[in-house]
Order: C-alpha cells, then sequence, then structure tokens
C-alpha cells in the first residue's frame, strides 16, 4: 500500500514536470514567432533629429506656415549676427508670401520643404505624401531656383509611408532634438531655458516665424547660443549627404570607410 502511494505520487509530479515543460516550450516558441513576424521587414524608417559630430555645430531652423508679419525683423537680426539659418516653408505660405521668400534666399538663407499644404501626412497615402512633396518643392525651386533636398514634415508627424515617399522623391527628412516651444506663446528667457544646458554638437533647434516672441528673442537666443561656444549653422552645412546611417534614435551617423 505504501509502495502504490508513493509510485501514483512519483507519477503526478512526473506528469506534472512535462506538463510544466510543455508550456514553456510553447511559449518560447510563441515568443520567437512574435519577434520574427516583427522583424521581418516592419523596420521604423525614422528623420534625422541630430547628427553626431566633434564640431560645436548646431543649426538652427524656422519652420513657416502662418504670417509674415516678423519677417523683416527675423532677416535683420539674423544679419546682425553673421548667421544663416535654414527655413521650411509651407507650400501655401510661399503662394501668400513670395517677395518674402525671395528676401530670405537672397540674405543667404536655406529654404527648404515643410510640405504643400500642411497636412496630417499620416492620413495621406503615398502618393498623396509625394504629390505634397513635390508641389511645395516645385514652387521653391520657381524661386530660388535651386532643387532642394531638405523636408520637414508638417507637425512632426511621420511614418514609413511619409518617410519613404520622401526618401523616393530624393529628400533628406529632417526633424529635431531641442525644440523652442514659441509657438506656445513663451518668453525668450523661457525658451533659452529649454536651451541651456543642453545644447550639444548635431543639435538642430526648432523655431518658427509668426509666433509672439520668436523674432524679439532671437538676438538674444543666437547671442547666448556663441556664449556657449557653437557655431550656428544651416542644415545642409550640419547633415552628411552620402554614406551615412540612422540609430534607432534618429541620429545620424557618418558610416566608417
Amino acid at each position: 500500500m505504501f509502495f502504490v502511494f508513493n509510485k501514483q505520487k512519483i507519477i503526478t509530479y512526473f506528469v506534472s514536470l512535462l506538463t510544466v515543460l510543455a508550456l514553456f516550450f510553447v511559449a518560447g516558441n510563441l515568443k520567437k514567432e512574435e519577434v520574427v513576424e516583427t522583424s521581418a521587414g516592419n523596420e521604423k524608417l525614422l528623420p534625422i533629429y541630430n547628427v553626431e559630430t566633434k564640431e560645436k555645430k548646431v543649426a538652427l531652423t524656422m519652420n513657416c506656415a502662418w504670417n509674415d508679419s516678423d519677417i523683416d525683423k527675423i532677416l535683420e537680426i539674423l544679419k546682425n549676427n553673421d548667421v544663416q539659418i535654414t527655413f521650411f516653408m509651407v507650400g501655401d505660405w510661399i503662394d501668400k508670401y513670395e517677395e518674402q521668400v525671395k528676401k530670405i534666399y537672397d540674405a543667404g538663407n536655406e529654404i527648404a520643404n515643410h510640405g504643400n499644404n500642411h497636412k496630417h501626412v499620416n492620413n495621406l497615402s503615398y502618393e498623396e505624401n509625394v504629390q505634397e512633396i513635390k508641389l511645395a518643392n516645385e514652387k521653391i525651386k520657381n524661386i530660388t531656383g535651386i532643387e532642394n533636398k531638405l523636408y520637414r514634415t508638417p507637425y512632426g508627424e511621420y511614418n514609413n509611408t511619409a518617410i519613404k515617399a520622401a526618401k523616393d522623391s530624393g529628400m533628406i527628412t529632417i526633424q529635431w532634438s531641442l525644440d523652442t516651444l514659441d509657438y506656445t506663446g513663451l518668453t525668450g528667457e523661457e525658451m533659452w531655458k529649454r536651451l541651456e544646458g543642453k545644447l550639444k554638437p548635431g543639435d538642430i533647434i526648432l523655431s518658427h516665424n509668426g509666433t509672439e516672441h520668436t523674432a524679439d528673442s532671437l538676438d538674444m537666443l543666437i547671442k547666448n547660443i556663441k556664449k556657449e561656444g557653437f557655431e550656428i549653422v544651416k542644415i545642409s552645412d550640419l547633415i552628411y549627404k552620402e554614406n551615412y546611417e540612422i540609430n534607432i534614435n534618429g541620429t545620424q551617423i557618418k558610416k566608417e570607410k
């Protein structure tokens, strides 16, 4: 009786052990299948958020989508500080303020693409994304004569479709690593607090024209950035044009030859 009891107990333990091992095996296979499925052709495409460089350079960028009331003042400040920056312009803005676009370009600044109608690109098809890029580029070329290669998606939104549409259109998509939040009505001092102590070589700074305080704070921001030992450059003078990769953090890295 004692032997039968222990035999039954041993069998029960053995069956339980086999069951646990089987469950682990199934779970492991399921997990492996999920990883394979996720990594099969579903790579996340990214824009450039910043650039890996040892040079103390940062790019100041300005989105143009609203009005032109502060453009003359902005251009005066840039000239007085001997700085040229990159303006990302919406096609509709270019239509309204063609003369201002010419002034910006003639002052040595860079004109780049911010979409034709400032649409939510994640809601657009591949073809619609391509069309938004193409139309804005045509408007830039008509004024500057330049084949623009720089693109920033409206609202900072993007998905694989939008990034692929840009790449297939010969464009380099640019995001940002530091945001002044000027469009929220912050004062210049508040904007600087967002940058102070955070600036790194290769950073890309976002600002906007047509806000409450961008123009009257720009001189101070530029001077403070320079005091930190940084040179302010255009995007095209910061990024690598070829032989590069973008890591999972959106940092553009020069490939080793």
